[in-house]
């Protein structure tokens, strides 16, 4: 396929995090130079340029938290800080050529896809009209930090923000702070200000489990042993793999890794908090996988010291300086830090997309986002989603994901120029299908049996997990499955697949 047939698509990629960067390179190396990167801040990075909270790193091992064409060898530590990360994104960057394609401080507010003309028309929040033939939203599912709606929140007059939007101007020696929620962010944030606070207290709405992390730091010679033997880092790499995807059966509830894990979380509590109040408050009352299981080694620890509380009661109110919870008491505070996550479930937000006959996707969402495969929208022609709706994972690598979906979309994108389509569009009954087998087999892991968490709407429907292993999901978009979309040539006749039928056609 000659790079100058390739060209005539336009591509817009919305997000530079992992899976934006990931497109970019991949395109390039098929010889696909028609794209833009639009990215709303001033860097690239995604989530790892907006976490920059102390003690911020991956929960998932080094050595496979990055493309496995791009191995890096030379981790500091074997799960990997946030800054090393960045850096990581930006030698890809670098290293593949994409920065040029790069449009930095380009907000995208609307897209709205053109039928007559095939072109999806994208409108920013400065009010600049932009055009492309094909949209990839690469924004991911954890990009809008969720603030609470808490009473007397806003009334706070002290220091406030949220952990993935950290004050780095806040110094915290002799504060008194509040910590809302106890999850990922929160346990690799608390034991960093907590030896230098006059008081901080953790308001704990359900424990979560967790196991040790065995963090350490890599030393000279094993970096210099893998950067010269690269077979041996990729062979680790995929060790790794393998031994994260052995997980997947405990979170379908298998008894055996359940109690094992069960153990394990328990006795790394047992031999960290010392006070048994203590420690009854932060055994959990859900399934174990249920929710997120953390890795830490310092979180614990933290909790001993005699300026750390932790809290149940639940918060009735904040006020003007201080907080109440729902036991009357109040407790006098100088700062808030928000660790409550993020919007998860509210995929593209605050985006408008409109697709085929003014159709909404926040409407066709109203009940919970859904794509084929996690990749496609029926009514949404040449929209591609990346880390979109139940791609998410509880036991391995996310870019190992994102890899699979980007293969997809470059299969996607190549099958419109071969065969000179205007659009692809995923056929209704085939999402339909997908969608009724992945939540049924999803209504079959702990997840379901979980009253709440950030994998779930308000009405229970789990929108953000994938159903089964990655092996399972690497066999599914292994290939382009043209038969199961809808195509439409350019000059609007009907596709070549179909034998004619309609001016919208199968497009195998």
């Amino acid at each position: 396929m000659a790079s100058g047939t390739v060209a005539q698509r336009r591509i817009a990629i919305i997000g530079s995090g992992f899976s934006g960067l990931c497109l970019g390179i991949r395109l390039k190396l098929a010889g696909i130079e028609s794209f833009t990167i639009f990215e709303k801040a001033d860097r690239l990075g995604g989530t790892w340029r907006d976490n920059t909270y102390p003690g911020a790193a991956c929960d998932v091992p080094s050595i496979a938290y990055c493309y496995s064409f791009e191995q890096k060898s030379d981790w500091s530590r074997n799960f990997s800080p946030h800054d090393e990360i960045r850096e990581y994104m930006e030698h890809c960057a670098t290293k593949y050529r994409l920065l040029r394609h790069v449009r930095f401080r380009t907000e995208i507010a609307s897209a709205r896809f053109d039928e007559d003309r095939a072109l999806w028309v994208l409108r920013t929040t400065s009010g600049e009209e932009i055009e492309a033939e094909v949209l990839v939203s690469a924004t991911g599912q954890l990009n809008r930090p969720h603030v609470p709606e808490i009473p007397g929140l806003d009334d706070f007059r002290g220091r406030k923000f949220h952990s993935a939007r950290w004050d780095h101007s806040w110094d915290p020696s002799g504060q008194r702070v509040a910590v809302v929620g106890n999850a990922a962010s929160a346990i690799q944030f608390v034991p960093w200000i907590a030896p230098s606070v006059a008081h901080l207290t953790i308001l704990q709405r359900s424990a979560n489990w967790m196991i040790a992390r065995n963090g350490r730091a890599h030393s000279e010679g094993e970096k210099e042993f893998l950067r010269r033997h690269p077979a041996v880092a990729k062979a680790l790499r995929w060790l790794v793999w393998g031994l994260l995807e052995m997980r997947w059966p405990l979170f379908l509830g298998n008894r055996f890794l359940a109690a094992r894990t069960r153990r394990q979380a328990l006795r790394h509590l047992e031999e960290q908090v010392r006070d048994p109040a203590l420690r009854a408050k932060l055994v959990p009352d859900y399934p174990i996988g249920g929710k997120r299981i953390l890795i830490s080694d310092d979180y614990y620890p933290a909790l001993n010291r005699p300026n750390v509380e932790v809290v149940t009661e639940g918060i009735e109110r904040f006020t003007t300086d201080g907080v109440t919870t729902k036991d009357g008491t109040t407790r006098p505070l100088d700062a808030v830090i928000l660790a409550t996550g993020f919007e998860s479930t509210s995929f593209l937000a605050p985006m408008r997309i409109t697709g085929l006959g003014g159709r909404e996707l926040d409407g066709e969402w109203r009940q919970g986002a859904q794509a084929y495969r996690g990749i496609t929208v029926a009514g949404f022609p040449n929209l591609f989603l990346l880390y979109g709706p139940n791609t998410n994972l509880g036991h391995n690598s996310i870019v190992f994901m994102i890899e699979c979906q980007v293969g997809y979309v470059v299969q996607a994108i190549r099958t419109l120029v071969a065969r000179d389509l205007a659009w692809l569009d995923v056929r209704p009954e085939a999402m339909e299908a997908w969608n009724r087998r992945l939540q049924r087999d999803l209504a079959r892991t702990v997840w379901a049996r979980t009253p709440a968490s950030w994998y779930k709407t308000k009405d229970g429907r789990i929108t953000n997990n994938w159903s089964g292993s990655t092996t399972r999901y690497w066999l599914a978009t292994r290939r382009f499955d043209a038969e199961n979309y809808l195509a439409r040539e350019r000059s609007g006749e009907a596709g070549r697949g179909s034998g004619g039928r309609s001016a919208e056609s199968e497009a195998a």
